[in-house]
């Protein structure tokens, strides 16, 4: 992924020299555990961990693989350079490549699989928090974007807190499916490795023993991790696309805040643009690039081919880079977001009443009018807001057939907004109780 869109911290998980560091300590591993049971020198095995803190010469493995066009290889040979042909002999043994390579990778997914909890973590806390400041700041709520009844903007926040709250605890669980390592030599039979050198390696990274491989770690994991990150992806372009509506021009009920000094268009001074909320919604789309040919990893030919590795060497770090960086950028998108309570008002009531018009509906029902004629006299009075810019509350008190129903008094107090937020705290212990 491109710097403007990375964190160094997540782009560091997936450097060279990272992986490196992590095929040293899965071939230097495996030496102690096959030491432990007599299969190699304890000497041997000791001394592979002379290159414990040795920086890999990436360009000098890269010269070697030019050569071998096999990168473990390459990695092995530069190993026994650093070490000395005689303790290096029995490294790798018994192994194959994928033992390295798909083991490395679910060490990385892990490790990045921590950050993305931390960035929604981050996220999840800046929901909160707004959702309690604006509990009671009462919107319109709007359905096919048009004005249906009142809502606050605490249950706005409310409603993707618990949206990014399963996300995560998707994402917890994806990061147990990959936490798989497999040291089990070609075909996954350990016919010339023990099961326990396996266990010991996983136990030294974090990772639980793959119960059965092949060559490789079974590809269902990954597609169940990806598709996890996909669905994240969605819930931030989900709230993305909220404030993006928002701070249109016509509604203006909150935008992204303007800093000093920033500028929104290159030919006209005065504008504002939703540009991070926008950007968020194009990094969305590349995350969920990943998803399909994630599921198409899956089927493999009998114990391995090598179809699935291209794919993951690209869609491993860019879309775990790119969706660390969009969940830091949507929490400084929510922290910092400029909210316009009077503006929700003002659009609220510009119809007039109108979105009080279910309420009367059921009073003249509960009254004894039929639902089909509550519905006739409702809207007839409705339209007239629509297409006259009258007020429903006046047409309602002038309209002899629903007078006939309800009081004057009846019918005022249909009017109070209070009778939808009377729940709001009932749906915050709900969102928000540990």
């Amino acid at each position: 992924m491109i710097p403007r869109y990375s964190r160094p911290e997540m782009v560091a998980l997936w450097s060279p020299e990272a992986k490196f560091k992590i095929w040293f300590e899965i071939e230097a591993h495996a030496c102690d555990a096959m030491a432990a049971i007599g299969v190699i020198p304890k000497a041997n095995a000791e001394a592979v961990w002379k290159a414990r803190d040795v920086t890999f010469d990436v360009a000098r493995i890269d010269e070697i693989e030019a050569v071998t066009k096999h990168d473990v290889i390459a990695f092995l040979t530069h190993l026994s350079e650093i070490v000395g042909a005689d303790a290096a002999r029995f490294v790798h043994q018994g192994m194959t490549s994928s033992d390295v390579l798909d083991t490395t990778l679910n060490v990385q997914l892990v490790r990045a699989t921590d950050l993305l909890l931390a960035g929604m973590d981050r996220v999840l806390a800046a929901l909160k928090a707004r959702a309690h400041e604006h509990k009671d700041t009462v919107r319109i709520g709007r359905s096919h974007g048009i004005h249906a009844e009142p809502t606050t903007m605490g249950l706005t926040f409310a409603r993707f807190y618990a949206e990014m709250k399963r996300g995560r605890a998707r994402l917890v669980a994806a990061r147990a499916e990959v936490a798989t390592g497999a040291i089990s030599g070609a075909v996954g039979t350990f016919a010339n490795i023990d099961p326990s050198v396996e266990a010991h390696v996983c136990a030294q990274l974090g990772l639980e023993p793959e119960p059965i491989s092949t060559q490789v770690i079974p590809r269902d994991r990954h597609a169940m991790y990806f598709a996890t990150l996909g669905v994240i992806a969605s819930s931030i372009e989900n709230i993305a696309i909220e404030i993006r509506h928002m701070q249109r021009t016509e509604v203006l009920e909150a935008e992204e805040y303007f800093s000093p000094g920033q500028k929104g268009s290159s030919a006209m001074p005065h504008k504002r643009n939703p540009v991070l909320t926008e950007n968020l919604t194009g990094l969305a789309r590349l995350v969920r690039m990943a998803v399909v040919p994630a599921l198409e990893n899956v089927a493999l030919w009998h114990e391995r081919d090598i179809s699935h590795s291209s794919v993951e060497r690209a869609i491993g770090p860019d879309t775990t880079i790119t969706l660390d960086f969009a969940l830091h950028r949507l929490a400084g998108v929510i922290e910092k977001l400029v909210v316009y309570p009077e503006n929700m008002l003002r659009n609220m009531n510009q119809f007039r009443g109108l979105v009080m018009s279910q309420r009367v509906l059921l009073a003249l029902t509960q009254a004894g009018v039929s639902r089909e004629d509550s519905y006739r006299l409702v809207q007839r009075n409705a339209m007239k807001v629509w297409e006259q810019g009258a007020d429903f509350k006046t047409e309602l008190l002038k309209d002899p057939d629903v007078l006939a129903a309800l009081t004057p008094a009846q019918i005022e107090e249909k009017f109070d907004l209070g009778y939808h937020t009377k729940h709001v705290d009932t749906i915050f212990a709900r969102v928000f109780s540990e």
